[in-house]
C-alpha cells in the first residue's frame, strides 16, 4: 500500500537551504568570473571540475606549485560593517603571494563560500572581489563552492577559505641559495593586511570605538581605514624573479618578520633589520600606544609596513628596486643577511 502525504511533508528550503537561490547566485556571479579569463582556462563554472590546460598557459617543464589561506577574522569586521567588497582580494592575496615567494606564477584559483542563508547580493560582492584579486593576480577563477549551512553559521555570518594553483619553470624555482651580504628589501604593504585582526578586534574595543567612528589612524571610518585589501605583488615581483640575483622572496603573513623571513634562509644565516628603515604606516603606532603591545609582539603579530621582503645580492639590488618600482611598489632597503649566531631574525640600526 503506498503511504498518503498529510500535506505537511518537508523541502530543503523548510530546513534552511534555498536551492533555487544558490542557482540564481552561480547565474549571479558569472560576468565576475568570465572576467578573470587567462590562457590556459578551459569552459566555465558549472561543471564537476574546473579545467586548466598547462600546455597552453606556455610552460616548457612546469612544477606545479598550491596554496591555501583564509581571512582570518578580518572577516568579522566585514560581517558587522556590510563592507564585504574588498574581502574577496584579501582572500587571493593571502593565497597567491604564498605561490610568488615560490617563484610560481598563478594559474587558477577556487574559493570556498560558507554561510548559513545564501545572500545573493551580499555573495555577488564577496566573489566580484575574489574575481578582481584573480585580475590582478592574472589568474583565472575556474571554480568554487558555495555551501550554505543553517544551523552551524549564524544568521548574517559567513566565512571563506581560497585555493590557488601557480606554475614555475622548474629551473625557476625560489628561494634561490642566499649569502652573507645579501640585501634585504622591504614592500610596503597597505596596512595589517589579513594577520593579527583577533589583537586588532580587541584593542579597537578596549578604545571604545565603533566600526562608524572617525578613524583616529586614517581617513574614514574605523573599519573603512582597517578593512583595505591585502597588496597583491605577485606582477611586479614576478617581473623581478627573471633577475637571477635575485634570491627569494617572504610574504610577511602571521609571525610577522620575525618568523617568515627566516623561512627562505639557510640556518647558518641571520638577518639584520633596521626598523627605522622604513616608514611605519600610522595603524601600527596607534595599536602598539592603544593595546600597550610591545616591539616584539608588534613584530610577531603585524607586518609594521612590510607585505613582502626580497632578498637579493647587492650588485643586483639597484636593478631589481627599479624593477619593483616600475611595477608600482614602494621600495625601501631594511637590511641585510650576516651569518647566524643566535636568533634568526636581528632587530637594530645598520
Amino acid at each position: 500500500m503506498t503511504a498518503q502525504r498529510d500535506g505537511n511533508g518537508l523541502t530543503y528550503r523548510d530546513a534552511g537551504v534555498d536551492v533555487d537561490a544558490g542557482n540564481a547566485f552561480v547565474e549571479a556571479i558569472k560576468p565576475a568570473v568570465r572576467s578573470t579569463t587567462r590562457p590556459g582556462m578551459m569552459g566555465g563554472i558549472g561543471g564537476f571540475g574546473g579545467l586548466f590546460d598547462l600546455r597552453a598557459a606556455g610552460f616548457d617543464d612546469p612544477i606545479l606549485v598550491a596554496a591555501t589561506d583564509g581571512v582570518g577574522t578580518k572577516l568579522k569586521i566585514a560581517i558587522e560593517t556590510g563592507l564585504h567588497g574588498g574581502i574577496g582580494i584579501d582572500l587571493v592575496a593571502m593565497c597567491v603571494n604564498d605561490l610568488l615567494a615560490q617563484g610560481a606564477q598563478p594559474l587558477f584559483f577556487l574559493d570556498y563560500y560558507a554561510t548559513g542563508a545564501l545572500d545573493i547580493d551580499q555573495g555577488a560582492l564577496i566573489v566580484q572581489g575574489i574575481a578582481e584579486g584573480c585580475r590582478q593576480a592574472g589568474c583565472g577563477l575556474i571554480g568554487g563552492e558555495t555551501a550554505e549551512m543553517p544551523g552551524l553559521y549564524s544568521a548574517g555570518d559567513y566565512d571563506l577559505a581560497g585555493f590557488a594553483v601557480g606554475a614555475a619553470e622548474r629551473d625557476a624555482l625560489l628561494p634561490r641559495v642566499a649569502q652573507s651580504g645579501d640585501i634585504l628589501l622591504g614592500l610596503a604593504s597597505t596596512g595589517p593586511h589579513s594577520n593579527g585582526y583577533s589583537l586588532i578586534r580587541k584593542i579597537v574595543e578596549r578604545a571604545g570605538l565603533d566600526w562608524g567612528d572617525p578613524s583616529p589612524f586614517g581617513d574614514g571610518t574605523v573599519a573603512e581605514t582597517l578593512i583595505t585589501p591585502t597588496r597583491i605583488y605577485v606582477r611586479s615581483g614576478l617581473a623581478a624573479a627573471r633577475n637571477p640575483g635575485l634570491r627569494g622572496f617572504s610574504h610577511i603573513t602571521g609571525g610577522g618578520l620575525t618568523e617568515n623571513v627566516p623561512r627562505v634562509l639557510p640556518d647558518t644565516l641571520a638577518a639584520h633589520i633596521d626598523p627605522a628603515a622604513w616608514p611605519r604606516p600610522p595603524v601600527f603606532d596607534w595599536l602598539a600606544r592603544t593595546g600597550d603591545v610591545d616591539d616584539a609582539e608588534m613584530r610577531r603579530a603585524f607586518n609594521i609596513g612590510i607585505g613582502m621582503v626580497v632578498v637579493v645580492a647587492p650588485d643586483a639590488a639597484d636593478a631589481v628596486r627599479a624593477t619593483l618600482e616600475t611595477g608600482g611598489e614602494r621600495v625601501y632597503e631594511i637590511g641585510h643577511l650576516m651569518p647566524r649566531e643566535s636568533a634568526a631574525v636581528v632587530y637594530g640600526p645598520r
